[in-house]
């Protein structure tokens, strides 16, 4: 082989090698193509999720503040203490929670039919005087009432009774209170504990509501007065 034979075969060597390089180059940044577009998508699918996470987490926010403003929309009266909702869920024999949910409603819906009541499945100021329920506020101890007074008929069965003591107890100790509960009676009323130990606002309430359900005859004798 000549001199000019060996710089033609160098010279065909050169671009072989070249296009190599090219080639090696080409495949590298065709493989760092497809990992930063893999890695694209990866983070795409991460952020559409993490969205819909958000999105589930906002409307599961809002169907429950909807239900509570629907709640809210019914709830008797609209601004009753959770403790006049208790007084009356236990006047109207259902699970006394402090929340007038649709049990609640659907009982005073009862309630109000069976007494003449515009049936709206609202505790409103009749309903409440039906029940024998006061409207409580929440302000220190003080206790609003629906009634302005007790009915003069409970005055005179008090004085006769107790001398009009709410803390007042039989000889026997049968009869407790202003009224002279019986404990059967008392809790067959909504109410807890001793009669005689509850507050006079608590057994005039009760006594109100013995009188609607039975008139007098809870007092046979100061009854007749």
């Amino acid at each position: 082989m000549t001199g000019s034979d060996d710089v033609s075969a160098m010279r065909d060597a050169v671009p072989e090698g070249c296009d190599a390089a090219r080639t090696i180059a080409y495949r590298r940044s065709l493989r760092a193509a497809r990992e930063r577009r893999a890695t694209a998508r990866l983070r795409r699918r991460r952020l559409l999720r993490s969205r819909r996470s958000v999105l589930m987490a906002t409307v599961s926010a809002l169907v429950v503040c909807g239900g509570a403003v629907a709640q809210q929309a019914v709830t008797p009266g609209g601004g009753l203490s959770a403790e006049t909702i208790v007084a009356a869920q236990k006047a109207l024999g259902v699970t006394a929670d402090g929340v007038a949910g649709p049990r609640t409603r659907a009982a005073t819906k009862r309630f109000q039919r069976k007494n003449g009541l515009t049936a709206d499945g609202v505790i409103g100021p009749q309903t409440l005087k039906a029940l024998g329920v006061e409207d409580v506020e929440v302000e220190g101890e003080r206790l609003r009432s629906v009634a302005d007074a007790v009915d003069p008929a409970l005055e005179r069965i008090a004085a006769c009774e107790s001398g009009g003591d709410p803390t007042a107890v039989s000889a026997s100790g049968q009869y407790r209170g202003k009224y002279q509960f019986s404990m059967q009676t008392w809790s067959e009323l909504g109410g807890e504990g001793d009669p005689a130990q509850a507050s006079e606002a608590e057994q005039d309430r009760m006594a109100a509501r013995l009188l609607r359900q039975k008139g007098t005859s809870p007092w046979p004798i100061c009854g007749r007065s």
